[in-house]
This record gives structure tokens, sequence and C-alpha cells, in this order.
């Protein structure tokens, strides 16, 4: 496939931006048409990223009216699922802002739908695209033996304004998807149980589920720990998390920009004598947004399954179900796939 590739971006709000420009420098895609039902907001777009596209207020019409390869959907979560099949009737690609559905039982369907398409159906999951992620990933796999334990802190006060702030679960279903999947990537694990308890802090400005802390049990028995919370202010975490990672045979930690760790070299007495390391920070050619994009048009060109494909992805969206529904419960529960 040498032509360039035709899209149709769906939704033209605040996120779009993250995604026009990563697209805006490269020469192997073409923004043809902006779908949104204010045209102001396409108009905008447009013009902002000087794109050479079509307008239509709904995604069929465009559909109907046109040959697109790939849909880039940046529409609100609840019409990631209906404009994903709807594509993939027509015999698009899909890239999906996440969630990538509303539930499992969709993304299973949109799954299904992929598979009689013989099309990609992918999710944005920027995180797995930063250059901390992957030399911490690689440390936990090459420098402290097997992993035993995963603990992410997450704390960030964080002053929206609109829909978040009326959410229920905010912190759970809106964000913590994101160090959900990167335990997943980190550890190389999926869920088996999971713990959760969800709160709303006294000065709290949103109106439910801005904290929570959660206990997973994963695959070959590693436990990943999740502490966060959107209405913590002052001493900030990163927005990809604090983590520190327990092995056999030491310990590495991610915070902000450093990464660090200690390897043992003697055990016994009180304390084991321990070796400090610090890993060669890996450099993406492209990470966040820019990373995603870039890997999931090489699959679409070249074949293969980019990481953010919905049929992966569908274990971190359990993992927020399943946390959602243990903090409603106050029961562990079980997560079976």
């Amino acid at each position: 496939m040498s032509k360039k590739l035709r899209a149709v971006l769906a939704g033209a709000g605040g996120i779009s931006s993250s995604w026009l420009k990563p697209l805006s420098q490269r020469s192997d895609i073409v923004v043809a048409a902006v779908v949104d039902p204010v045209k102001e907001n396409a108009d905008r777009r447009i013009g902002e990223f000087n794109l050479n596209a079509h307008y239509y207020p709904e995604l069929a019409a465009a559909l109907a009216a046109e040959n697109f390869d790939i849909l880039l959907d940046c529409s609100i979560p609840a019409a990631h699922f209906p404009n994903a099949l709807a594509a993939l009737a027509h015999g698009c690609h899909v890239l999906s802002e996440k969630p990538v559905a509303e539930s499992t039982a969709q993304v299973r369907e949109l799954i299904a739908a992929a598979r009689r398409a013989d099309r990609i159906h992918a999710v944005i999951q920027n995180r797995r695209y930063l250059d901390g992620i992957v030399t911490f990933q690689q440390a936990v796999d090459r420098r402290i033996g097997r992993l035993t334990t995963l603990d992410a802190d997450f704390y960030l006060g964080v002053h929206f304004g609109g829909f978040r702030e009326a959410m229920e679960h905010v912190l759970l279903l809106d964000m913590a998807i994101h160090s959900f999947d990167q335990a997943r990537l980190i550890s190389g694990c999926n869920p088996v149980k999971v713990f959760c308890r969800e709160w709303n802090p006294a000065g709290s400005w949103f109106r439910h589920g801005a904290s929570a802390v959660a206990v997973f049990t994963m695959t070959d028995g590693v436990v990943f720990t999740y502490r966060g919370s959107w209405c913590a202010e002052g001493c900030s975490t990163s927005w990809a998390c604090d983590w520190r990672a327990v092995g056999t045979e030491g310990s590495v930690r991610w915070i902000d920009d450093r990464i660090y760790g200690e390897t043992v070299v003697e055990r016994g007495g009180f304390r084991d004598v321990v070796k400090p390391f610090h890993p060669r920070r890996r450099k993406l050619k492209f990470t966040g947004h820019a990373g995603c994009i870039d890997e999931f048009l090489r699959c679409v060109r070249h074949g293969g399954t980019p990481q953010t494909a919905s049929s992966d992805n569908i274990y971190s969206l359990t993992m927020v179900e399943s946390a959602i529904r243990s903090a409603e419960t106050g029961k562990e529960v079980d997560i079976d796939l």
C-alpha cells in the first residue's frame, strides 16, 4: 500500500488537536473529511491544520459520500461503539480515543466485527509510548529478578470544569484505565481479581469518586496496587504515575524523569547489601499520541497487530469495570474474560 491513506476524523473537540499535530507531520496519510455536529468546531480544525477536508455533520453521511481507509475517532465516549461498527462495515480500519467502548460486552462485538471485516480496531493508550515507561519496563524485566509487586501512585489536583466534575466514578472511569494499562505493559500480566475502595474526600470539587485505592491480583501471582486522587492539591505526581516494582533480586523506581534501582549483591544480616543502578534512557522516535498513531499506521500498511488493539485493551477496560463493581459492592471481584 503505497498511496496516501485517506482518513475521516470524527470529533473536532479539544482532544483532536493531539491527533492532528502528529498527523500533520506525516506524508503517508491525509485527513480528507472532518465530522462534528458543530460546524464551527470542524472549521476551526480545518483552518488550524490547513486540511483539505470536507465537512460532514454526521459520520454516516461521510461514509456514504466518500471512500476512506481509516476512521480516526475523537468523538465523545458514547459514540465510539456505533462509529466503529459503522466504519468497520464500510471497510475502514479504526483508531479510537479511549475508552474503546463503554463496556467489555461492546468491545467483544467490536473485536468480532473487526475480525469479520479483516480490519484493525485499536485505541489510543498514549502512555505506552513514553521513553520512561519503555526504560522502566526493561529494567523490571532484566534487572530485579522475578517481579512480585507493582505499585502506582497518581495524585493531582485538577480543575477541569465541565462534565467530569459531575461524573460518577470519575477517577476510575475517566483516568485510571491509563494506569491500569501501564501496569499490564510493565508487568506482562493480566488481572485475576480486585478489591477497590472509592471515596470523595472533604473539599473535593468533584461530585463522586475523586479518590480510590485498588489492589489487583494479577497472573503469575503479581500484586498490583493503585492509589489515586484527582483532588490532591500539592506534592503532585506525574500524569504517568510514580511507580515502584519489587522483584526477587531487587527493586526499581520511576518518579517523573528519574528511573533508578537497587539489586541485591549479598543477603543476610539486618539488611541486604545492595548495588544501585541507573538504566540507560531509551529514546523513542515517536512518543505519546504520535507513537500510538505511528504503530497503527505501520500495521495498516504492512500487517501485524498494534499493541493497543481492542483485543488486548479489553483487559485494561475490564480492570476499570471490575474496580468499579468492587467499589460499589465492597467486595473483592473475580475477573474472568
